[in-house]
């Protein structure tokens, strides 16, 4: 073989070892240079912020030594440190006290903040570590150290001048920089502070820091304070801090010390970076991880137990052809066969799930495959359950395997019968979705393209969030004990993964439950091209107003932001009884309304009918994690839905036609 050849397959090999324990989508999520690190110190993956960091090109940088991005003077002691980090592996955050720098292709060197994760794969340890290039920020804290320098020895205009420069520096930072006295009042307020908080300078100076402290945090604000007033600095701690609109963000912080020329401290300067994006990110690599560790050991334990399976029913056929034990040991024989059998099934479930099953995929379109399958269905509700099925008016094609399809629907169908036990409505949906880079990007790890979504919603007792985020874990289950294996969404888990999809659940408790899977679609492989209107966005509305009612703080942020990028003027609320102060003093000027259905206190529909009868012209248009048959009650009118998940398109092209 060829030593390109070599270093090419060598280079598929490690770029296919990571991917299958760490998902480039996320790696691309996260806004920070990232690269993975096997056990002997080779780079086995980056994402795109790296390339860029270093200047290397992936393929230049895969199945190199780490110490490549790494200054020659510093290798020596890197190579310790890694050492030592294999003995005590642990997540690390590193910069705050070190001298850390990164080398580009160039030669050039930059210092760098770095953290640590280790991750276990199936062929050892690797470790993941976010690079950020704190230039700007080194740099910064030079220019304050050199001011306050400047303080101690000179008055003159020339000190004036510089203090000039260093606010134009402070407030072109898209970190947040903030000064206040030993008492917390805020004393300056820079650019970047408005931007990742919402408040302006106006707002806030000359008011207590605390207001950005969440209420379950009273005592860390007090608690930095005391500390720089003893002369100590605070370095690059990792908190949260509140929104003006009150949403919660990520922060890494550090706060200094000021001195007067006298060298007296009289207040502290604190350096706050958003990183609520890359938190959010690892939270998903972390579950993802633990989904992928407990599919592993699932499919082993799957795979042993059918060989002890196939043992027991063996056995079984020998003992019942023995004439002299087949008449009396018959029962228990057909006892034990039976038994073999449901472990038999208990395995398939759980090969499913650990994407070990064999599967037979086949070109299909599902609104045809819902039709048949509901058939099986039926039976299964009782004459207590009403079944709505809804098809897509266009075919929706999927490249899948037949049974697992029907497996899908018929899992979360006995899930939605259980969760009615005084009868209601099943819903089953078919749509065709085009999915934009907004809404992958915060739905990884989908990607940009055309899927179609199943939807399957019930009207039954729903679920907390704390249950939601366990329902896929095998083994986990809310009914009483003997009554569930808890590996039917398990199944349906593995199987969406399986064939590269993804699933969405919505639900709370006493208002149903919504699931909704997503199927990359196949349309091209049947020689269809559907038509790609549904892309264009419609034409823009400046200065129309409308009114977003969410309780959910960060689905209220992001609509806004869509809205706005459109043209419009929005006015938020956060509950209906905040939406009718607002429409109290700007009732004329709002040209829609655009409503959460299931909110804390009043609702949606509720809130609607306040609202047309005070102006019955008033455009309405709801939203929901619900579909519109499970919401079809007659309570919400004749007024349009929006269903969420909504593309930014999906949700342009709603308000649009709602607003005529």
């Amino acid at each position: 073989m060829s030593g390109a050849a070599g270093d090419h397959k060598a280079f598929s090999s490690l770029k296919s070892q990571a991917e299958t324990v760490i998902s480039p989508t996320l790696l691309e999520a996260v806004p920070d240079a990232m690269v993975v690190v096997n056990s002997d110190g080779i780079i086995v993956h980056i994402n795109t912020l790296a390339e860029d960091m270093f200047g290397y090109t992936r393929e230049e940088l895969i199945g190199q030594k780490i110490e490549l991005l790494i200054p020659e003077e510093l290798r020596p002691h890197h190579q310790r440190h890694r050492e030592d980090y294999a003995r005590r592996p642990a997540i690390r955050r590193m910069g705050a006290n070190l001298d850390l720098y990164g080398r580009r292709m160039d030669g050039s060197r930059f210092p760098v903040e770095i953290s640590l994760s280790p991750i276990r794969t199936s062929a050892g340890q690797v470790v993941l570590g976010a690079i950020r290039d704190i230039s700007d920020r080194k740099h910064m804290e030079e220019q304050l150290r050199r001011a306050h320098e400047v303080l101690e020895r000179r008055r003159d205009r020339q000190l004036w001048e510089y203090q000039n420069r260093l606010a134009l520096t402070v407030d072109s930072s898209q970190d947040a920089i903030i000064g206040k006295n030993l008492d917390g009042i805020i004393t300056s307020w820079n650019r970047g502070a408005q931007e990742i908080y919402g408040y302006s300078a106006e707002e806030v100076i000359g008011r207590s820091i605390t207001i950005l402290a969440p209420t379950d945090r009273p005592d860390e604000i007090p608690g930095i304070l005391q500390r720089v007033k003893r002369g100590e600095r605070v370095d690059y701690f990792e908190s949260v801090r509140v929104t003006k609109d009150g949403r919660h963000l990520n922060v890494s912080i550090s706060v200094s010390p000021v001195h007067d020329p006298e060298g007296n401290i009289v207040g502290a300067s604190a350096i706050a970076r958003d990183i609520t994006a890359q938190k959010r990110a690892e939270d998903q690599l972390r579950q993802a991880q633990k989904m992928e560790a407990v599919g592993r050991l699932a499919g082993g334990v799957a795979h042993d137990f059918n060989n002890i399976l196939g043992i027991i029913t063996a056995s079984c056929e020998l003992l019942s052809g023995r004439g002299s034990s087949s008449t009396a040991g018959s029962p228990y024989i057909d006892n034990i066969r039976k038994a073999a059998e449901r472990g038999a099934s208990l395995t398939r479930q759980l090969l499913a799930f650990s994407r070990r099953q064999p599967i037979k995929p086949q070109l299909l379109d599902l609104n045809e495959r819902l039709k048949e399958v509901s058939r099986l269905v039926r039976p299964l509700m009782g004459d207590d359950v009403k079944i709505t099925v809804s098809t897509a008016p266009t075919p929706a094609i999927v490249e899948a395997d037949p049974s697992q399809i029907d497996q899908i629907v018929l899992n979360l169908a006995v899930n939605s019968r259980d969760a009615m036990p005084r009868g209601g409505k099943l819903i089953l949906e078919v749509a065709v979705r085009d999915i934009d880079q907004p809404f992958a990007e915060m739905h990884p790890p989908l990607t940009a393209g055309r899927y179609v979504m199943l939807a399957v919603s019930d009207t039954g007792i729903g679920m907390d969030q704390g249950t939601v985020a366990h329902i896929f874990e095998p083994f986990f289950t809310t009914k009483d004990a003997g009554k569930g294996t808890g590996l039917g969404l398990s199944t349906v888990y593995g199987i969406v993964q399986q064939a590269n999809g993804n699933v969405w659940v919505y639900s709370e408790p006493g208002r149903g439950t919504t699931f909704r899977v997503y199927l990359p679609s196949a349309e091209a492989k049947m020689g269809l091209q559907l038509s790609g209107e549904a892309e264009a966005l419609p034409p823009r509305r400046e200065g129309a107003t409308i009114l977003l009612v969410e309780d959910d703080n960060m689905m209220r942020m992001l609509t806004k932001q869509m809205l706005e990028e459109h043209g419009f003027r929005v006015l938020e609320a956060d509950s209906g009884l905040a939406a009718l102060d607002l429409v109290a003093s700007n009732g004329n000027e709002i040209d829609l309304t655009l409503t959460d259905v299931v909110m804390q206190g009043m609702t949606g529909p509720e809130l609607v009918l306040h609202l047309t009868e005070s102006h019955p012209a008033m455009k309405i248009l709801y939203m929901s994690g619900y579909t519109g048959e499970l919401l079809g009650d007659g309570t919400m009118g004749a007024f349009n839905l929006l269903e969420k998940p909504f593309t930014r398109t999906a949700l342009l092209k709603t308000v649009d036609s709602a607003m005529g």
